[in-house]
């Protein structure tokens, strides 16, 4: 490795990047299944059932969120890459319903890697902590061949306040805040499948904080919320859909996609993610003569990816009409029914 800071590419060091570098969610499933899931009157959200982050009650004003994410480099500058992994982590709190209040660093570097580049680092997560609410208040670093970064975050809630993965009900809409396919755009442009342009659009979409979208949503009090990260579209979907009771039908025409990602996806490009992805929801996807590009969208493992929403029909188009007021992005991707399972028309 040339260890002048300019010559480093982040991504080289790294297996796999971002949320592809998840442990599969199968895999996931099996161990967690060993583990007998604590009980206790104040915790609210632990292990059973799983969420995007757990919740303890201090009082009846008052719960703590208290998520951890990190992962090796998605991209090559130090000072993107720390801000997408502090918003991905971040993320998990405004899937929760919470603000964010204090993080810790977790770090993994070479002793080789140039010092400015991991300032470079510190200083962008600094920075999107700051515009979250919260303040990075310390950490913990050790020497690694790969490079990882990340935080755990603890943020604030009301108890009544708290958006479930299990609360989607028959009747509501579904509706995601940002487009999809940042994961096949990463892997087309290491590729060379991908050029710069789109991999500006996929970095800014991954810099952008979910807080915006959460601040919207509370006052509509939807049903069921997460954050669409490392499992993709049709993960996640099969998780609400299951945890909730209830079918989730998507429509794959309506799938949003970050300009670039569905051309890659038709040169055959896919991420590491894609095949434990497709292995851990496909036998819960029901797909309906959906083209495989679109197939391969709903699969892709997004890095900082938006919120999943279901929320009651009738409140919908409000909430639509407040997102294009404030210029915030959103999209109706289909809808909550009676039944099991996730239908792909």
């Amino acid at each position: 490795m040339d260890i002048e800071a300019g010559k480093v590419k982040l991504t080289d060091l790294a297996s796999c990047g971002g949320c592809a570098a998840k442990y599969s969610a199968a895999r996931l499933e099996q161990l967690l299944a060993g583990f007998v899931p604590v009980e206790a009157e104040n915790l609210l959200v632990g292990l059973a059932p799983a969420d995007d982050a757990a919740v303890y009650r201090l009082d009846e004003e008052r719960a703590l969120i208290f998520t951890l994410d990190f992962f090796p480099p998605v991209v090559d500058d130090p000072g993107d890459y720390g801000a997408i992994a502090a918003t991905n982590a971040l993320n998990d709190v405004f899937a929760m319903g919470g603000t964010p209040l204090l993080a810790l660093s977790i770090a993994a570097f070479p002793e080789e890697l140039p010092m400015e580049m991991l300032a470079e680092i510190f200083a962008a997560a600094d920075a999107q902590v700051r515009a979250a609410g919260g303040l990075l208040a310390g950490g913990h670093t050790i020497r690694d061949a790969e490079p990882k970064y990340g935080l755990a975050v603890i943020g604030t809630v009301h108890p009544n306040g708290i958006w479930p993965k299990n609360g989607a009900r028959p009747g509501d809409v579904l509706l995601l805040t940002k487009p999809l396919g940042t994961g096949l755009i990463m892997t087309g442009y290491k590729r060379g499948n991908a050029g710069t342009q789109q991999l500006e659009r996929a970095i800014r979409w991954m810099r952008t904080l979910n807080n915006d979208a959460a601040e919207v949503l509370r006052a509509f009090e939807p049903n069921a919320v997460t954050d669409v990260t490392g499992f993709g579209l049709f993960g996640h979907a099969h998780e609400v859909a299951e945890r909730s009771g209830v079918r989730v039908r998507l429509e794959s025409e309506r799938f949003p996609a970050i300009d670039g990602a569905l051309d890659i996806a038709r040169h055959g490009v896919r991420t590491s993610g894609d095949p434990r992805n497709r292995d851990f929801a496909g036998r819960h996807i029901q797909l309906n003569g959906v083209p495989e590009t679109l197939v391969a969208l709903g699969y892709d493992p997004q890095t900082a990816g938006g919120l999943l929403v279901s929320i009651p029909a009738e409140r919908a188009a409000a909430l639509e009409a407040e997102f294009e007021a404030r210029k915030l992005f959103i999209r109706r991707v289909g809808r909550v029914e009676e039944g099991v399972g996730v239908v792909v028309e």
